[in-house]
């Protein structure tokens, strides 16, 4: 099939610039602005990129770019299904050249990281036995229901983790199939965690490692083959894709051999009726297998745009631009004693662009909602859907109440929950700045405007 269309036009490649001088890449909604409840309007500041970051504008462009000529993708004969068809198939060979796979793996196609783990798990073999560590996001900690589950406490430092898995390891049935899951960098604390070490202590331990990387991949290179792990999953949507798709890339046996996740159209290979009225299926073996029904092209090109986008800015500078905003927020927050960072691994930990913290004597539904209505400022409160986690950083007991979303609590009563301000290749000095400020100031003079809880969620009075 002949190259499509405007979509593929290749940006050109960074150059070294210094960090603090460094332009943040272009993403939609950078100019967006919102009102304040003290009056008037000021620039969003998006800090919420750990939930969902915003689409580059690169990706939009290709994606609108595409558009024109969509097509239905392995069903059509006409030139925009053939053009869409080898849009979508180039797209799964970008997304494995973006993660150096290996030559064997599959790029199968899903809607979320939730999507791929879940996807992972339904194709573990009879009698796998799972170990994940306390601190996963639920994403990676709840999935596997139908296996044999060993839950690992939090690690106080990276040795602490491979050693608690290698003891975990070292306990199990050593002739049955086993897993580990690990994120690359925790969605609450930002911390990087030790990929290569764990996977090097599952494989000599006859067991099998999966990255969840959803937190990993927008901010930093992902070598499946350096890491040398058997799968990585990653959303779209944190990785300034829109549109709900996500991946699973790595070994096909598991794959291959595991009934499709989802039965139907485009899984099949032949179906035929049988003399006793029943019907017999043949399957792929490729990552079709697994990726029944009408793909969402768009979701998957978007993936793909983002992968070149990334790779062709420069992870070493995108992530040298990070570190120096890293390092403005946690010296910033660091000036002010009513304020906690929450860490596993301590201070010089290295990490990614998320933070979270608690504040004395405020709610964090309560600060996180003047962040917004006084100062335009996005951010994250609650338990961060890593409920084991965020209560072990906190302190508190294992079967204390909180909420993935925002606390029961009113205004000025203490919760069970943090803040979490996240950001990436995409904010400008502006906002972390604005946010340093908005955060000193509120803890110096108190909510310039009165709040009241509403649904479990603390709100403006008006």
């Amino acid at each position: 099939m002949s190259t499509y269309p405007n979509a593929v036009a290749t940006a050109p490649v960074a150059t070294p610039v210094d960090p603090a001088r460094a332009e943040p890449l272009a993403v939609l909604g950078r100019d967006v602005t919102v009102p304040l409840v003290t009056g008037g309007e000021v620039t969003y500041a998006a800090l919420d990129y750990a939930a969902s970051a915003p689409a580059l504008q690169r990706v939009w462009d290709d994606v609108a770019a595409y558009a024109p000529y969509y097509g239905s993708v392995h069903r059509g004969a006409g030139y925009l299904s053939q053009l869409s068809t080898d849009l979508f198939e180039q797209s799964r060979a970008t997304v494995a050249e973006f993660l150096d796979c290996r030559p064997a793996d599959q790029v199968v196609f899903t809607r979320s990281t939730t999507d791929s783990l879940n996807l992972l798990a339904a194709v573990l073999p009879a009698g796998c036995q799972v170990f994940v560590f306390e601190t996963e996001h639920h994403a990676s900690l709840l999935p596997w229901v139908d296996a044999q589950v060993t839950y690992l406490n939090a690690p106080r430092t990276p040795a602490q983790a491979v050693e608690t898995l290698e003891r975990a390891l070292a306990d199990r049935d050593p002739y049955g199939p086993a897993l580990v899951c690990v994120t690359g960098a925790s969605n609450v604390t930002g911390e990087l965690w030790p990929v290569k070490e764990l996977a090097a202590a599952a494989h000599d331990h006859g067991a099998r490692i999966v990255l969840d990387a959803a937190q990993l991949a927008p901010h930093h290179p992902v070598s499946v083959q350096e890491l040398d792990v058997d799968w990585v999953a990653f959303s779209g949507h944190k990785l300034y894709a829109p549109f709900g798709s996500g991946v699973l890339a790595g070994r096909a046996d598991w794959l291959q051999q595991a009934e499709p996740y989802l039965a139907g159209g485009g899984a099949s290979r032949k179906v035929a009726r049988r003399a006793d009225g029943g019907v017999d299926v043949e399957w792929h073996t490729t990552a079709a297998r697994h990726e029944a029904g009408s793909p969402n092209v768009i979701g998957v090109y978007s993936i793909a745009s983002a992968c070149k986008a990334l790779t062709e800015a420069g992870f070493e500078d995108l992530v040298a631009r990070e570190r120096h905003l890293i390092a403005k927020v946690r010296e910033g927050l660091a000036e002010v004693p009513a304020v906690r960072i929450l860490s596993l691994f301590g201070d010089d930990a290295p990490r990614v662009g998320v933070i979270s913290f608690v504040v004395d004597g405020w709610n964090s539904s309560h600060f996180a909602a003047a962040l917004s209505a006084e100062y335009g400022i996005g951010v994250r409160d609650g338990l961060f859907c890593a409920h084991p986690l965020v209560r072990t950083l906190l302190g508190s007991e294992p079967q204390a109440q909180g909420e993935c979303g925002a606390p029961e609590a009113a205004p000025g009563e203490r919760s069970l929950n943090a803040i979490r301000v996240s950001f990436g290749a995409g904010t400008p000095d502006e906002h972390v700045d604005r946010f340093v400020r908005a955060v000193k100031e509120l803890v110096a003079d108190g909510a310039k405007w009165q709040y009241r809880t509403e649904e479990g969620r603390c709100v403006p009075a008006v």
